[in-house]
């Protein structure tokens, strides 16, 4: 009987302790998430934002930055990431997460066989210690 506990035993610790991983399958969606008058407008209306709230000198930010924005089912920004790095990122992150929570706008979501999804929008900006591009 020991030995028949000891078998099971042996058998079934593997599987409760090993560690699995979950991935996300990759969407890809039928439409791209629409900004109301396009991407030139949310840029405007992103810039718009950051001028108004935001002290860009307080930054170490020169040159091109990709702004990498989920917009989720309902069509509100949830999460944001910049690239590169700058010196003090997070508090540069949560300046520019301000900025575009204050857009009031929703996107229109991307759609999957006629179901709203979350996407990534990719989108950049060219800063210098002076001003911000104004021509995408």
């Amino acid at each position: 009987m020991r030995i028949l506990l000891l078998i099971i035993t042996l058998l079934i610790s593997p599987a409760a302790f090993s560690q699995s991983e979950s991935t996300k399958a990759a969407i890809t969606a039928d439409s791209k998430a629409e900004f109301p008058g396009g991407q030139t407008a949310f840029r405007n209306e992103f810039m718009k934002m950051v001028r108004a709230y935001v002290d860009i000198t307080a930054y170490a930010v020169n040159g091109k930055f990709s702004f990498v924005l989920t917009i989720d089912e309902k069509g509100k920004m949830s999460e944001l990431k910049i690239y590169p790095k700058v010196k003090y990122d997070e508090e540069f992150r949560q300046d520019m997460e301000f900025a575009m929570k204050r857009i009031k706008k929703k996107w229109k979501p991307a759609m999957k066989n006629g179901v709203p999804v979350s996407s990534n929008i990719i989108f950049e900006i060219n800063f210098s210690s002076e001003h911000s591009d104004e021509e995408y």
